[in-house]
């Protein structure tokens, strides 16, 4: 049975949220109002998600993402996780409702570029718009944007073992499809309410041990 994970990107292989790094920095202050929506599930994340990047004028493509490029940290114990996952004959895919503009330069050099799925930002209006070439199927109805759950239907084996790694409300759904769950921040909240099986983590050493140590 081969494990198959699926791996969160933004406040989990990074230490920060980088759409909400973007907005401290750039947006005005109403992005606040939108965040909070999202989190509290009030709208849906593809609305949140799209509201968020059209505060932000579409001239600074080249500022933002040098800003995150530059800042950035990678959570400890990624680069170990993956050698990991290559020793181990473990399948890895990146599912992110980040933006192509920056995860891609974040994960260069890391993770194969067709093990990526993200959302695309669209730079050619006045702000920024958002494309979802990973919208909900038709077995979705949460208007996910970058949908975990319908990617994890598509590209999971239904005899693997699925692994999901996350941090937040955009991990809820793809979560309650896995076969164990590691979790951070508000996930773990989410996973103790529907009573999903999961092991909180603050580094990647967390996971990588878990995995070799006990039967998930």
């Amino acid at each position: 049975m081969t494990v198959h994970i699926l791996c969160d990107f933004d406040g989990t292989i990074t230490a920060e949220d980088n759409i909400i790094a973007l907005m401290k920095a750039f947006a005005p202050s109403e992005w606040h109002t939108i965040k909070d929506d999202v989190l509290a599930q009030n709208i849906s994340i593809r609305s949140g998600v799209g509201q968020l990047f059209e505060l932000l004028p579409s001239a600074g493509r080249t500022v933002y993402r040098d800003y995150l490029v530059e800042r950035i940290e990678l959570r400890p114990g990624f680069i170990d996780f993956l050698a990991e996952v290559s020793q181990n004959d473990w399948q890895f895919d990146v599912v992110s409702g980040g933006m192509d503009f920056f995860v891609y330069p974040i994960l260069n050099g890391h993770v194969d570029p067709d093990h990526i799925y993200c959302n695309v930002a669209d730079f050619s209006a006045e702000t920024v718009r958002i494309d979802w070439p990973h919208a909900c199927d038709e077995q979705c109805t949460n208007d996910c944007g970058c949908c975990k759950p319908t990617i994890a239907r598509r590209i999971v084996n239904p005899d693997d073992r699925l692994v999901v790694i996350g941090d937040s409300v955009t991990d809820f759904e793809v979560a309650k499809q896995a076969d164990f769950v590691y979790a951070r921040g508000q996930l773990i909240t989410l996973c103790e309410a529907e009573g999903i099986r999961y092991a909180p983590f603050e580094t990647f050493d967390d996971i990588t041990y878990h995995l070799k140590e006990v039967s998930v």
